[in-house]
């Protein structure tokens, strides 16, 4: 009997493993559609909104929405104006989630970037920060 309970537990727990483990995956859609709709938001030139993408900790180290477009602006141009968007792929480095992004800007110059992610405890997903990688970093 004590066989048989051992049996169906270790059955009941292999079966539920997987389970779990998707739970706990980051739904990439939803990581892809944050970048995407502050991407879009530069666009249309609403830095109010591409704000609102950020996270918590990088709207209280910029303040304000004007100061983030500034930077954004100067520091990344190709994320301000990108001409075509690809999605890559989906990182973890050090216990943090990174999206890898090709962005191709008004130049035809291809930009690739790591757009660290965090959860927003709602769901969601906010942006954490971005990097300029260097050839052959992004797959790293």
């Amino acid at each position: 009997m004590r066989r048989l309970f051992l049996s169906l537990s270790a059955i009941l727990f292999l079966a539920a493993a997987p389970l779990a483990a998707a739970a706990q995956a980051p739904d990439e859609s939803a990581i892809r559609g944050t970048i995407r709709s502050q991407l879009d938001a530069f666009l249309a030139d609403d830095v109010g909104a591409a704000f609102g993408f950020a996270s918590p900790m990088i709207r209280s180290m910029f303040g304000s929405a004007d100061r983030f477009g500034m930077m954004v602006r100067q520091g990344y141009p190709m994320v301000w104006r990108p001409a075509e968007v690809e999605f890559l792929g989906l990182r973890e480095r050090a216990g943090q989630l990174w999206q890898m992004v090709l962005i191709r800007d008004g130049n035809g110059v291809y930009h690739t970037l790591g757009y660290q992610m965090v959860p927003d405890g709602e769901g969601g997903w906010r942006i954490n920060g971005v990097q300029i990688l260097r050839e052959g970093e992004a797959g790293a």
